[in-house]
C-alpha cells in the first residue's frame, strides 16, 4: 500500500533564523526553499499527488486554497511536475506522481470544471505516471442502499457525468498511447451504487480505480463501501482512496487490499488540530500525539492584535512576555530551567490569547486556559522532540514543538509525515 501526499506548495526555508524569526533578505520563495523529500531521508511518502484545480483556474470556478501563479503553472507544464517538485532524484524516478482534478473546487457547480480532453492534455504535459478521470463529487452515502429511483435527480446526474467522463477519458488516454496509468473515478450515493460504478469502470477497461467522496464519511461507512466494492470487482483491480482523511485508522483497512491512498492529514494536523499537533511512535506500536506549545508572534496574531486595538494590553508588554516564553522554553530544553518555569511563562503569555477573544466570557476563558495548561504540561514533561531522530527534530530541536508561523508548523508537519509513513510501513509488515 503506497502513501501519497497531496502537494499544497508545502516547503520551508532551510536557512530560516529561528532566534530572530526571519528569512534572509535575499531568500527567494520556492527557489531557495525545500520540500519534505528534500530535507528528510528517506522521503516521508511513497509518491505525490497534484490537483489540476490548484494549478489551472477554470472560468467561473473558485480557485483551490492552493493556487499556483501563472508563471508557476507555465513552468510546471514546461519542465514537468517531477522536475518542478524536485522529485526527480534517481531514488524517486519510479515513485508515483499522480494527477486528479481537485473536484472540491467545483463541487457547487452543475458540471465539472474541466473536460476529459483538457484533463488528458494536462496530465500529459505534467508528465504524471497516473491520472484520475474527471469526476463530480457525491457526498452522501446511504448505507441502506436506496435504488436510483429514490435518489435526488442531481445526485444521479453527478453519477452519470462521472461515468460518461471516465469513458471518454479512457478512450483519449488510449489514443495518446497510454503514456500514464488511467484511474477511473468512482462516485455513488451508497455502497451498492459505488460498487456498480466500479464494475462499470472495470468493464470499460480500467484496472485502477480511485474512490472519491470519502472525506466526510465515518470509518464504518468507508468499510462498508470497500467491502461491497471488493465483493463486486476483480480481486486484481487496484484501488486508490482519494483524500483519505481517516489515515490514523489505516491499519483497519489493510484487509481491503488497498493499493494506494493520499492524505494531507498528518501535515494539516500540525497546525489545525487543537491538541494532536505532533506525532510520535507509541511503545505499543501505534501512534501517540502531543499538543504543540503555542507562542504566537505578538504583533501578528489576530487575537492579540484585537486586544491591542481594543486597548486591553500594550504591544510592548506582549512582546516582552513573548520573548520570555520563548527564552524559558529554550532554556528548559537545555536543562537550564524547570518544566514548571517553562509552563508558567508560556501560560502567562497564552492568557492574552483568550483576553483578545471577545467571544469568550470569564468562565469559558478559564476552562480554555485550564485545558491548554494540561496539554502543554504533558508535552513539556514528555519532551517528545528529544525522542525523535528524524532530520527535522535533529536539526531544529525544540523549535519543532513551538506553534508559531509556517517555518515551524510545516517542519512539524514534515516530521508528522515521516512518523506516519514509518507507522504505515510497520503496519503493512506486521500484516504479512
Amino acid at each position: 500500500m503506497k502513501f501519497l501526499y497531496s502537494d499544497t506548495q508545502d516547503y520551508v526555508d532551510p536557512e530560516y533564523d529561528f532566534l530572530n524569526d526571519r528569512s534572509a533578505p535575499s531568500r527567494e520563495r520556492y527557489w531557495d526553499d525545500r520540500y519534505a523529500h528534500e530535507i528528510m531521508t528517506p522521503a516521508p511518502y511513497d509518491g505525490l499527488l497534484l490537483s489540476m484545480s490548484a494549478i489551472r483556474q477554470a472560468n467561473g470556478v473558485a480557485s483551490s486554497k492552493v493556487r499556483y501563479s501563472t508563471s508557476e503553472e507555465q513552468r510546471l507544464l514546461r519542465v514537468g511536475a517531477r522536475k518542478f517538485l524536485r522529485y526527480d532524484r534517481p531514488e524517486y524516478m519510479e515513485s508515483m506522481l499522480m494527477g486528479d482534478c481537485g473536484a472540491f473546487a467545483y463541487v457547487e457547480h452543475e458540471q465539472p470544471a474541466y473536460s476529459p480532453s483538457e484533463v488528458v492534455e494536462f496530465y500529459l504535459d505534467a508528465g504524471f505516471t497516473h491520472g484520475v478521470s474527471p469526476d463530480h463529487i457525491i457526498f452522501d452515502c446511504d448505507t441502506s442502499n436506496p435504488p436510483s429511483t429514490s435518489v435526488d435527480e442531481k445526485t444521479i446526474q453527478r453519477y452519470n457525468i462521472t461515468l460518461k467522463n471516465a469513458e471518454e477519458f479512457l478512450k483519449l488516454v488510449q489514443l495518446e498511447g497510454n503514456e500514464f496509468e488511467p484511474m477511473g473515478a468512482v462516485q455513488g450515493w451508497s455502497p451498492d451504487s459505488m460498487a456498480q460504478s466500479a464494475k462499470t469502470l472495470e468493464k470499460m477497461g480500467y484496472r485502477y480505480l480511485a474512490i472519491g467522496g470519502l472525506v466526510p464519511l465515518k470509518v464504518d461507512v468507508i468499510h462498508q463501501v470497500l467491502q461491497t466494492l471488493r465483493k463486486t470487482i476483480n480481486p486484481s483491480t487496484n484501488i486508490h482512496l482519494l483524500g483519505f482523511a481517516k489515515a490514523d485508522h489505516i491499519h483497519e483497512f489493510v484487509r481491503h487490499n488497498i493499493t494506494s491512498f493520499d492524505s494531507t492529514s498528518p501535515l494539516i494536523r500540525a497546525f489545525k488540530d487543537s491538541k494532536r499537533n505532533y506525532y510520535i511512535e507509541s511503545p505499543n506500536g501505534g501512534l501517540d500525539y502531543y499538543a504543540a506549545i503555542r507562542i504566537p508572534q505578538a504583533i501578528e496574531n489576530s487575537r492579540l492584535l484585537q486586544g491591542i486595538k481594543r486597548g486591553i494590553f500594550s504591544a510592548e508588554d506582549l512582546q516582552r512576555r513573548e520573548r520570555l516564553a520563548l527564552n524559558t522554553l529554550r532554556a528548559y530544553d537545555k536543562n537550564q530551567a524547570s518544566a514548571e518555569d517553562a509552563l508558567d511563562v508560556v501560560m502567562d503569555y497564552q492568557r492574552f490569547l483568550t483576553l483578545g477573544d471577545d467571544k469568550l466570557d470569564a468562565e469559558k476563558r478559564d476552562r480554555e486556559l485550564a485545558k491548554s495548561r494540561e496539554q502543554i504540561a504533558r508535552t513539556l514533561h514528555a519532551q517528545p522532540w528529544k525522542r525523535c531522530s528524524c532530520d527535522v527534530c535533529s536539526n531544529v530541536g525544540v523549535e519543532v514543538i513551538i506553534f508559531r508561523a509556517s517555518n515551524r508548523n510545516k517542519r512539524r508537519g514534515f516530521h508528522n509525515l515521516g512518523v506516519y509513513h514509518q507507522h504505515l510501513q510497520r503496519t503493512l509488515s506486521n500484516a504479512k
